[in-house]
């Protein structure tokens, strides 16, 4: 395996390019979108739209063919002005422009690029192909376009991972509150009605231990679309991070036993699952924990679960293949990036 290729550090006034890999939801809601960019350049980056981005192309699900989604994205990476790139949003079809992605300039770049959900298929790919670090995290109309001035902590993650953690460990704290509270783009209830906070009771310890290892963030349900192919992710001694927006328990047990078919779970150093946004039990007498539990079944490394990233709020940026700490006990648990995510 080639040696993974870091990032550059991004600074204030750098240029964020903002493609649409997949689902056109400004299409939905203009003003989210919008708000966004606005939180973007708040935070002292100047925008630059991607062509289909700019005239907001849509085609139903999509933006555009996977070719066209592709050349939007290589685009922003060939331009000298553009230092990083953000998703407007996930979807379903990133994976259509893999195959027409030029994967030795994105490694020659070394932009940031960041994004979740869907994207976790562009993720996998580039870390596959270009070898280069990629961030999971906020998209630009989630949770950056939140009303009125993004979600603190997620931007704040995010900040940490891409400017300013330049050295030495850096500990994430279980936040204090979060939040799963959908409502709706289409009539204004996403300004209009505050968001709705639950108490963090903390992060979860389903199997104690240590384990130091480099970390892979993914969407589950995205993730298992890549089974089978050449960029299903080098897992083994890796800590495996997933999450979910919609979490039916009967969904769930397909896909942990499919991973565990693979032999997913007898390959890696620790395994993180996050809180989903959309959970149901189906009316079954078991919790989520407990079917993770089932699955798994009894291993020597760190299980968390309850965990903060992905589709709900705040949500942790986390850098692929960054060496982490996790430690795992019935007492507390602890998350630490041992080392910076990006260089000069």
């Amino acid at each position: 395996m080639k040696e993974l290729i870091l990032p550059k550090f991004l600074k204030p006034g750098d240029t964020i390019g903002v493609f649409t890999p997949s689902s056109p939801s400004y299409k939905v809601n203009p003003e989210l979108f919008d708000n966004g960019i606005k939180n973007l350049e708040e935070m002292g980056f100047k925008v630059k739209l991607g062509t289909l981005t700019s005239s907001r192309s849509h085609e139903g699900y999509r933006s555009a063919s996977g070719e066209e989604r592709a050349r939007e994205f290589m685009e922003l990476i060939n331009d000298p002005k553009v230092r990083g790139l953000i998703s407007t949003i996930g979807g379903y079809n990133s994976n259509s422009m893999i195959e027409y992605l030029d994967f030795d300039l994105i490694a020659k770049s070394r932009k940031v690029i960041c994004g979740y959900s869907d994207v976790t298929s562009l993720h996998l790919a580039i870390l596959k192909y270009s070898r280069l670090r990629t961030f999971y995290g906020p998209a630009v109309m989630c949770w950056l376009g939140e009303w009125p001035n993004g979600i603190s902590e997620s931007t704040d993650w995010f900040l940490q991972a891409v400017m300013n953690h330049t050295s030495g460990e850096r500990e994430v704290k279980c936040p204090k509150k979060w939040s799963n509270h959908m409502r709706d783009w289409r009539n204004g209830d996403w300004k209009n009605v505050k968001r709705e906070w639950q108490e963090n009771t903390g992060w979860t310890s389903l199997s104690s231990g240590t384990a130091r290892a480099p970390i892979i963030a993914a969407n589950l349900n995205t993730l298992m679309s890549a089974a089978g192919t050449d960029y299903w992710p080098e897992l083994k001694g890796r800590i495996l991070l997933i999450e979910e927006m919609d979490a039916p328990l009967s969904k769930e047990e397909r896909h942990l036993t499919q991973l565990k078919l693979m032999g997913v779970f007898d390959q890696i150093a620790g395994l993180i699952i996050s809180k989903p946004e959309v959970y149901s039990s189906e009316g079954a007498p078991f919790t989520y924990d407990e079917l993770i539990v089932e699955v798994v079944g009894e291993r020597d490394y760190p299980i968390i679960t309850n965990f903060d990233c992905g589709h709900i709020v705040p949500m942790v940026t986390i850098p692929s293949e960054t060496l982490v700490e996790i430690i795992s006990s019935r007492e507390k648990v602890t998350f630490k990036f041992l080392e910076e995510s990006c260089s000069e």
